[in-house]
């Protein structure tokens, strides 16, 4: 059942469909029906798998926002939790095909390749929203969808066994020119073919999870490991996602990025459209996570 899961075929087309049905600007000021409109379409595309959903409501700029959080109960270990999140919003003046339209596409493949399967642990699959700042270099302003979920998870005690953020996924080939942030802990390679699996210490361990999932024969998937200390006060760019309120509440989480403004002359800027993604590249990062989740979630026969 594994190796049927994981197969190559049909993951990179329908990848490439989701950002499809998702491309174009998707901001709570700029396009506030647009992003109201990727909300519907995930908890559409996700209720139609089998999934229970609803929506985790969360006030910000003088209105509420959503979180579409998908669930599929754990029959072993329902108490027990595995997250896969990716955010659904974009900056202002971008259709956001790679940030984050490929992130939210992948966590949408990854919930119908594993629906209507049993698994020990609880598996929740959870778009988020307004991971941007409102307001472009306003950095207090991003985050928000993550923040309130982390807030939540911590205040009622959830037992979360690892979370992994898909942010950015489809920006990689053997031309690109990779830069980096000065001072990583890590030497970076120039090319930028990879993506980046980005862990905190109490997160080690799930990064050598998908790590090793990224390893296995079909998916042979160039990383970058980067391990930070604490919780990535000291580099800043670290933090500049979803994981980072996880992180913040001691939950073990991961960011997998292409790097975005590292690597892409279209980061944040209208010319990040679906036709300059790899999606060959984004389904091999999802067919790992998938791998990834499968061992965490603990797959039954």
């Amino acid at each position: 059942m594994r190796q049927e899961i994981l197969a190559p075929a049909g993951w990179g087309e329908r990848i490439g469909k989701h950002i499809e049905a998702l491309e174009g600007v998707r901001h709570p000021l700029a396009a506030p029906e647009a992003l109201e409109q990727a909300a519907d379409f995930a908890a559409r595309e996700l209720a139609v798998l089998g999934y229970q959903v609803k929506e985790q409501l969360f006030p910000a700029h003088d209105r509420m926002f959503r979180n579409i959080v998908a669930t599929l109960p754990g029959t072993g270990r329902p108490e027990e939790r595995v997250l896969v999140v990716a955010h659904y919003d974009t900056v202002a003046n971008s259709p956001g095909a790679d940030d984050n339209a490929s992130g939210t596409a992948g966590l949408l493949e990854m919930a119908r390749r594993l629906a209507g399967l049993s698994f020990e642990r609880t598996l929740q699959f959870i778009a988020v929203c307004l991971e941007e700042n409102q307001t472009t270099g306003d950095h207090g302003t991003g985050l928000l969808g993550s923040k309130a979920l982390a807030e939540l998870a911590a205040r009622e005690g959830w037992q979360i066994e690892g979370v992994l953020v898909l942010e950015s996924i489809g920006f990689a080939g053997p031309d690109l020119v990779q830069q980096a942030p000065p001072g990583l802990p890590a030497k970076v390679p120039e090319v930028g073919d990879f993506i980046a699996v980005v862990a905190n210490e109490r997160s080690r361990e799930l990064s050598g999870v998908y790590l090793a999932a990224a390893q296995a024969p079909g998916i042979e998937l160039p990383c970058l490991h980067l391990v930070v200390p604490g919780n990535g006060e000291m580099f800043r760019d670290t933090r500049r996602s979803d994981h980072a309120p996880f992180w913040d509440h001691g939950y073990p989480a991961l960011m997998l990025t292409d790097t975005t403004n590292f690597r892409s002359p279209h980061y944040h800027e209208p010319s990040d459209t679906l036709a300059t993604l790899n999606l060959d590249f984004a389904a091999r990062v999802c067919r790992a996570a998938t791998a990834a989740v499968l061992d965490l979630a603990r797959l039954k026969p």
